[in-house]
């Protein structure tokens, strides 16, 4: 987004029911270690983007959803080896990890080899389009990310979590062009925050506003406080 005359990131960093916005003029990973100090989660599920790499204790989860856009798009530009295989692997993996709360353990496990064989046989192909040969590479450097969702319940194939959150914003990006000023975009960036965990909350917004500038807790019982005050 656009601050004074320079571009700046918005970034969101959630889990659960929490989902925090940050806006900075880097994308850098500065940015990551800044937010996390010396915490460092056991799972990292995001782009393949290399700032957002390295900060699991256990492993990353790269978001097959946008490895399926790239898949697509090396299929149009007319890879139809390497990358048509790799877009029915992909399906096939998010199928899993919407069917994975009715799969037993031993099934995820043998669905998870699978893949994996699956894949190993993909890397093999030689891609017809130079747009293959670039996805392969990529899929290559990232192979071991791929299906951590599968060994692990809690974590998404996707990170589509951080999608929805910054949907509104892009759309207020589009309407306002962006900030005049940096406190405005921090400013935003606190708001988007608080409005973003009262709805993973299921509370108002206003009844979430209220209680922030109340320094008051965000949690469900804010709103029956708040029609009863």
């Amino acid at each position: 987004m656009r601050v004074g005359k320079r571009n700046w990131w918005l970034w969101t960093f959630h889990h659960g029911e929490d989902c925090c916005f940050v806006v900075r003029p880097s994308r850098g990973k500065d940015v990551v270690a800044e937010f996390l100090g010396e915490v460092r989660p056991a799972f990292w599920v995001s782009d393949r983007f290399g700032a957002q790499m390295g900060w699991a204790t256990t492993a990353n989860q790269v978001c097959l959803a946008h490895l399926l856009r790239d898949a697509e798009y090396a299929v149009e530009a007319g890879d139809l080896t390497f990358a048509t295989g790799l877009r029915r692997l992909l399906v096939r993996a998010c199928a899993f990890g919407r069917r994975r709360p009715a799969l037993a353990d031993a099934t995820l496990r043998t669905d998870h080899h699978q893949l994996d064989d699956e894949l190993d046989r993909l890397l093999r192909i030689t891609p017809m389009h130079p747009e293959g040969d670039m996805l392969k590479r990529a899929i290559a450097g990232c192979r071991q990310f791929l299906f951590t969702f599968m060994a692990e319940r809690a974590v998404p194939p996707t990170n589509n979590g951080s999608e929805r959150a910054l949907r509104p914003c892009a759309v207020f990006r589009k309407v306002t062009n962006g900030f005049r000023s940096e406190w405005g975009a921090h400013l935003y960036a606190d708001i988007r925050s608080v409005r973003e965990t009262a709805r993973r909350r299921a509370i108002g917004a206003l009844d979430a506003i209220r209680a922030t500038l109340s320094r008051g807790p965000l949690d469900r019982g804010v709103s029956t406080l708040m029609a009863t005050a």
